[in-house]
């Protein structure tokens, strides 16, 4: 692993928290009891389920299993000052990583090995600190009403659906909100933004045998032509149809946000506040600080 990294130590989520992602969750949260309804309903039994589907088909990483993704969690669970989660390692074809958490349950993540064939350790990294990202923003809840939205619209009468898309709509914009703080975190965690844009890239058009052949410097060129689509009121109204259903921002505007907010004195000053305000031995708490 590259640089030496500076402990975040009594990192916040509004520290670095989007602001998309801010107003977002603001407006969820206004629907009085639905994230204690949703652990009070589900909590116990989509733990019991997870669980026994994480321990029965995947892998648990620990210092004796897959040691060299344990390091890169716990030294990311360091930076962001958490406590790790556990952390499963799942066979599946199909690049992905995702994070389960209710409210005072033990958390985890699962990285899927078509995506760990693909990335570098440092890349590796920042995906396992953008999952704890929604750890840190309280997202696990939230994601979890987004899947029972899905859900509920197929299984409502025809008078429920129509609310039930209503919703749907409202949660996945919502997440693809969410997502721009994770990635916020990934390069607080990796603090190198051109490993992040990387990863984005390479989940866009890579594979293991072409990921080393990709050029970033032309997929940040990529990016500001897919932002400058947006200059006209078809362009705006194109990108609006094309996203409005999906669960996660596009790669390359993702990846010109991460750009920009890494250019910016905002980045830069929580590094520096931490660089002079903390010391580098300072004792790891590992709390999960916004729970």
């Amino acid at each position: 692993m590259g640089i030496e990294k500076l402990l975040l130590i009594g990192l916040k989520a509004d520290d670095f928290r989007h602001p998309l992602d801010l107003q977002a969750t603001n407006t969820l949260k206004q629907l009085p009891g639905l994230d204690v309804a949703i652990r009070s309903i589900l909590g116990n039994v989509a733990e019991q389920f997870f669980y026994l589907n994480n321990i029965a088909s995947s892998v648990l990483v620990s210092e004796k299993q897959l040691p060299h993704l344990h390091k890169l969690l716990i030294d990311a669970c360091s930076t962001l000052d958490l406590e790790p989660p556990q952390l499963y390692v799942q066979q599946n074809p199909v690049p992905n990583a995702y994070t389960f958490a209710m409210r005072g349950k033990q958390p985890f993540m699962v990285l899927h090995t078509s995506l760990i064939d693909m990335l570098t350790p440092e890349e590796i990294q920042a995906v396992i600190a953008h999952e704890l990202g929604h750890l840190k923003c309280e997202h696990g809840v939230y994601l979890t009403i987004a899947n029972i939205m899905v859900l509920a619209a197929g299984l409502l009468p025809s008078w429920g659906t129509a609310i039930a898309q209503t919703l749907q709509t409202r949660m996945l914009e919502w997440v693809r909100c969410a997502e721009f703080s994770c990635d916020r975190a990934a390069l607080l965690a990796v603090q190198d933004p051109k490993v992040v844009m990387s990863v984005l890239m390479k989940l866009a058009g890579g594979s293991p045998t072409l990921a080393p052949q990709l050029n970033l410097d032309a997929f940040v060129e990529q990016a500001r032509a897919y932002e400058n689509f947006s200059s006209s009121e078809l362009g705006e109204m194109l990108k609006s149809a094309q996203t409005q259903q999906l669960t996660h921002p596009v790669p390359v505007l993702r990846a010109k946000e991460i750009d920009r907010w890494a250019s910016s004195p905002a980045y830069s000053n929580l590094l520096l506040k931490r660089k002079t305000g903390y010391n580098k031995q300072t004792q790891f708490k590992g709390e999960w600080r916004n729970w």
